[in-house]
């Protein structure tokens, strides 16, 4: 979970609190501490709040929740009358951006430029997943000159890129320059990259990747531009996030006109309009396990930074603020309220019916795979369920099928549905490791969803360049008999896509397939960015009954 350093002095100005108030206090908002110094405070928040990733929103919750300012912060938005065109050129590569401009801020105040640096890079790992899905620009907009162009270009085109001073190629800013070398693998395999120009043609941005050295902010720097670049909606989030902190500081927030040259549309940015969810009290009451009365939780949830539009038959109207980007349920709410409430209020109480707690079979199920995997040479890893059809259909050569899962609200394009296999998530980490030595033999135990219902998989690859069909049978053969020996297994052809012809098989229990291994097609290879030959196997563990352990 992100560690977030807080500066004491800084937090105890913008909350009006003194040191030891702040200690006392910090960690009924979600904060463990970590470790105290003279001059500052490292807390621990869960990854779910990225809006207290910087001391400025850490002293928004405190004053709210404190009772210095409960409810709902309004925000203004004036209108800057920039305007940034998004070309053609950019869609397949990097399709979502949002922009903002703050004016009036005083970076001479210490260690500010360090803070809102650290937002940036804690908001690239937890919403961006590392700069793949989220990548956010800050630059001195006094340096460059509206309107802005987000365009995909050709890797030849050079820029003096931050911390250099000469100009390099993007291509060569990939093989030479720190933070190119780090995120190269987001643009592996494109012919165009991404990038953001003025009027003059100078470089605000190569996102997700470096900035440009003209629009460095320094302590002369007082107006900001900022651009959000990503695969989906989570980029709204971030500017939300980053423009709501620079309030704190006395920033004044203006909107970018974003002008869609393909769709001939156009939208401002940032939409800070709050979002509204109902909450029946009952509810509330029930999942905490108190009688809560209206007002209960409408100064629970005023404590917490939410408003409340109105109260209709027990049921409230919440009014989400925009940097809230957990709030997806009405459980939520509820979690609020009872963070709000006091958990130190809250009575323990002992259940009523004694038990003994044991094992779940499932889990002791999961260990005995594991030992043997592991006793087998590979190592294990652990992907996201949430997963996309590109990947899990179309890259494995899979027909889609229409009894998968997906999300109503999806936060990204490469979250939209739960997987059916782990297959294709297992080779996605070979994507993301290809740069590293051979072989790499890893696997995973994990829950997939098929027609609505959980089951548990086994899946585990192999690649390297002699990954052949004796290798994965045999491999498929001894995870058979060191786990499910007494089981009526066959082996059958198969006629499974992502495997080559004639170098593949299904794993039959009475008839009914169980799983299926092979060779993979080069086809999917080539899709999933890889060079060598790979072997996999994909065992569904529900169904394979008793293991013989």
């Amino acid at each position: 979970m992100p560690v977030i350093r807080l500066d004491c002095r800084d937090l105890e100005e913008l909350t009006g609190l003194d040191r030891d108030q702040i200690i006392d206090k910090i960690p009924m908002i979600g904060a463990d501490i970590e470790r105290i110094e003279e001059d500052h405070i490292d807390v621990e928040f869960f990854p779910n709040r990225p809006d207290l990733f910087s001391v400025e929103g850490v002293a928004r919750a405190m004053r709210a929740f404190l009772g210095l300012e409960p409810g709902l912060k309004a925000y203004q938005v004036g209108e800057s009358g920039v305007v940034l065109q998004v070309e053609p050129s950019v869609k397949p590569i990097r399709p979502f951006i949002a922009c903002a401009v703050v004016r009036d801020l005083d970076f001479t105040i210490p260690s500010f430029i360090e803070a809102l640096m650290g937002l940036q890079e804690h908001i690239h790992w937890v919403l961006g997943r590392d700069r793949k899905q989220v990548s956010i620009g800050i630059h001195d907009i006094s340096k460059v000159k509206p309107p802005f162009r987000y365009l995909g270009e050709s890797p030849d085109f050079a820029f003096v890129p931050l911390d250099f001073d000469r100009e390099i190629s993007m291509e060569e800013i990939l093989r030479v320059h720190p933070k190119g070398i780090r995120f190269a693998g987001i643009l592996s395999g494109m012919d165009r990259f991404p990038l953001i120009i003025d009027a003059n043609g100078d470089v605000l941005s190569f996102p997700p990747i470096i900035n440009g050295e003209l629009t460095r902010v320094t302590e002369e720097t007082r107006d900001l531009f900022i651009d959000v670049t990503g695969t989906g909606e989570a980029v709204n989030y971030a500017l939300n996030i980053i423009v709501t902190a620079l309030v704190e500081r006395g920033g004044f927030i203006e909107s970018v006109r974003i002008i869609d040259l393909e769709g001939e549309k156009s939208m401002i940015t940032p939409d800070l309009t709050p979002a509204r969810m109902a909450l029946p009290i009952s509810e509330a009451s029930r999942l905490i396990g108190l009688d809560l009365g209206v007002e209960d939780c409408i100064n629970s949830l005023e404590r917490m930074g939410f408003g409340i539009e109105g109260v209709d038959g027990g049921i409230l109207s919440v009014l989400i603020p925009p940097y809230r980007a957990d709030i997806l349920h009405q459980y939520d709410l509820v979690e609020d309220v009872a963070i709000g409430y006091g958990y130190d209020r809250i009575t323990p109480e002992m259940p009523d019916t004694p038990g003994i707690g044991r094992i779940h079979p499932l889990e002791t199920l999961k260990s005995i795979i594991r030992d043997a995997m592991i006793g087998l040479g590979y190592f294990e890893v652990m992907t996201f369920t949430l997963t996309s059809p590109r990947m899990q259909f179309e890259w494995m050569g899979w027909e889609e099928s229409g009894s998968h899962i997906t999300l109503m609200h999806p936060i990204s394009e490469e979250q939209t549905i739960l997987r059916r296999n782990i297959l294709p998530n297992l080779l996605e980490i070979l994507m993301l490791n290809r740069h590293r030595e051979l072989p790499q033999r890893i696997f995973e135990v994990g829950d997939v969803v098929v027609d609505e219902k959980n089951e548990l998989h086994l899946a585990a690859v192999s690649i390297h360049a002699f990954a052949d069909f004796s290798e994965v049978r045999s491999l498929v053969d001894a995870v058979i008999s060191e786990i499910w020996s007494d089981s009526p297994v066959k082996i059958a052809p198969s006629d499974n896509e992502a495997f080559i012809p004639g170098r593949r098989a299904d794993i039959l229990m009475q008839d009914d397939i169980v799983g299926f291994f092979g060779e993979i097609h080069p086809d999917v290879i080539r899709a999933f960015e890889l060079e060598h030959p790979i072997v996999g196997f994909e065992i569904n563990a529900s169904r394979m009954g008793e293991v013989s352990v």
